[in-house]
């Protein structure tokens, strides 16, 4: 399976944006966006020159697509099942992302980083309704149970990511408990339920991929 193996802060330098790559470190002092550093192969004293609609929708899907950890064949691949389903297709491209198992891993605090998140899930260390999957895009349906597998929760960076959940809790579309490792998916989450992604605008990236 390909993957991203390069610096994951300079993907943040490039889309100046924090993308949550690296956990606790994103929101430290040395976050380079905290340090305002410019985009990589930038001039910092350069003009900005104005971008064409077609920058400005690409570095909108490059932001999400990055967010996800996702490549991009995966990503046009749930973009064209967004586009399938009834609706409107960025909400439902947002659902979709939102239901992936390490998304939902990582929403559950077992992880500080979906990378991270991914990491655990290919390891085996998640169940889904008491059986084992290793798929970090599995899919999670409303109401499915999501737990760390019995013989994985002494595990320190588990415990340690679950610290987190006393001081910011979780989404309001899951349940968890802390201290059995145990969560629930309560609902697929609408695109106004989802706040902390910041000002990513879906409509952009659905005309990217219509032209």
């Amino acid at each position: 399976m390909a993957r991203y193996t390069g610096p994951v802060c300079r993907l943040c330098r490039t889309e100046q944006k924090k993308l949550m790559l690296k956990g606790h470190r994103c929101l430290s002092d040395k976050c380079p966006i905290n340090k305002k550093r410019p985009a990589p192969g930038k001039d910092p004293k350069a003009r900005p020159g104005k971008r064409s609609d077609y920058g400005v929708q690409l570095r909108e899907k490059q932001k999400l697509k990055r967010i996800y950890g996702m490549q991009e064949k995966q990503f046009s691949l749930f973009f064209e099942r967004a586009l399938r389903m009834p609706g409107i297709t960025g909400e439902n491209l947002f659902a979709l992302l939102e239901r992936r198992l390490d998304n939902v891993v990582y929403r559950m605090r077992f992880a500080v980083s979906r990378s991270q998140a991914r990491q655990i899930v290919l390891h085996g260390h998640v169940t889904v309704n008491g059986k084992r999957v290793d798929v970090p895009s599995y899919l999670v349906k409303a109401e499915d149970t999501i737990e760390i597998e019995e013989s994985s929760k002494g595990l320190i960076i588990i415990k340690d990511a679950l610290k987190e959940f006393g001081k910011s809790g979780v989404m309001p579309w899951l349940q968890l408990d802390p201290d059995a490792m145990k969560g629930k998916f309560l609902a697929v989450p609408r695109r106004g339920d989802i706040t902390d992604l910041g000002d990513i605008k879906e409509q952009m990236i659905v005309e990217l991929y219509s032209k």
